[in-house]
């Protein structure tokens, strides 16, 4: 399963794998709503992670790492926070959590770590054989 987490909206994916060939089982979104202070968006994302870990039951979880180099020092703190979230839903059912680099996963899709959006949903859908993009983004980041 990969995550990529946001205290606003968080992506994810589940993914199989069957004699060498990749599908997706589901992919989607998990949002919080504006406003509500900071623990209760947490708890949101937290019981949206953990209905899918219950669900599905994939054997690890991919997320995407912090980065110090934000443009909004606060940016990387929210995130923080929600990657927390996934680490400790995931940790509680007995899952293991890999990060990796944004950059990293978009060259190893695309070829170019610094591949825009749309270029990631085209190689996803490519890749995947979808008949769409992905929708939106945040799911095929």
């Amino acid at each position: 399963m990969g995550v990529d987490p946001g205290l606003g909206i968080t992506g994810y994916g589940v993914l199989q794998m069957r004699n060498n060939r990749v599908s997706v089982i589901e992919a989607g979104t998990i949002t919080s709503k504006r406003g509500l202070p900071l623990e209760k968006r947490l708890v949101e994302l937290y019981d949206g992670i953990g209905e899918i870990l219950k669900e599905f039951s994939p054997r690890a979880v991919v997320i995407e790492d912090l980065y110090s180099h934000y443009k909004h020092p606060k940016t990387a703190i929210i995130m923080g926070h929600a990657r927390g979230a996934v680490f400790l839903c995931a940790a509680k059912q007995g899952i293991p959590v890999q990060s990796y680099g944004a950059t990293q996963i978009k060259k190893s899709l695309t070829g170019n770590g610094r591949a825009s959006k749309i270029q990631m949903q085209k190689m996803i859908k490519i890749k995947l054989g979808l008949s769409n993009l992905p929708e939106p983004p945040d799911v095929a980041d």
